[in-house]
């Protein structure tokens, strides 16, 4: 890692004010609030520009949809009009990119001894995504706080470097974090169920040891 350069960190599933509050304040670079109603860290529509209006101007807000209908999309980017959009479900480049905003789309790694997924070809499929959030597969859509085998790439090829904006996401947690990160060298993690104390409740001292330890797996890249 080139000096200077640091790993964004997402903290995903937020539902109440107070814990964006402490994640901004922790160091977070992105907020994110999930639009999918069957997710336990669903925040309905109606709720979001409360929720969001205390974000400052150099923290992202990302919005999270599985396969929604336009009128969802529309609806969330009324309520946060700078937001992120992030799709987890089967979306297509054309179904991302209509909406003209920088977009993060999630990539549903399986286990590769039981299904081959080619990372290259999907992140060459959604090029101009901003980011390519690299999740375990799972039967439901969203993340379901599991890690997927690190080992299943070859991430030295240039083509699945820090280039290709690569966000690692699935069961992270400040023990882990630093493995995934030595492994990966991703452009940014996303963490959810890692940080909390309860689902949609975000635990400040998780927040804040998970934060310090992707600081420290930083710092240890940094060092020749």
């Amino acid at each position: 890692m080139l000096a200077g350069m640091h790993t964004r960190i997402k903290i995903c599933g937020f539902t109440q004010a107070a814990d964006i509050a402490a994640a901004v304040s922790l160091g977070a670079d992105a907020i994110g609030l999930v639009q999918y109603p069957q997710s336990p860290r669903f925040v309905p529509t109606e709720q979001l520009a409360a929720l969001t209006a205390g974000i400052p101007a150099f923290v992202t807000p990302v919005l999270l949809y599985v396969n929604a209908s336009d009128a969802e999309i529309e609806a969330g980017l009324n309520a946060v009009p700078h937001a992120v959009l992030q799709f987890h479900g089967d979306e297509t480049p054309e179904a991302c990119e209509r909406w003209g905003r920088p977009y993060l789309r999630a990539a549903r790694i399986p286990d590769p001894d039981l299904e081959f997924f080619d990372l290259l070809q999907y992140s060459q499929r959604f090029q101009s995504a901003m980011g390519i959030l690299l999740d375990a597969k799972i039967d439901a859509y969203g993340g379901g706080g599991q890690t997927f085998n690190w080992a299943a790439f070859d991430w030295s090829q240039p083509q699945l470097s820090a280039s290709t904006r690569l966000v690692l996401s699935g069961g992270l947690t400040s023990a882990n974090v630093i493995d995934g990160i030595s492994a990966v060298k991703p452009w940014a993690v996303d963490v959810s169920s890692g940080v909390e104390s309860g689902k949609g409740i975000k635990d400040p001292a998780k927040m804040q040891a998970f934060i310090e330890a992707v600081k420290s797996a930083d710092t240890r890249q940094s060092v020749p």
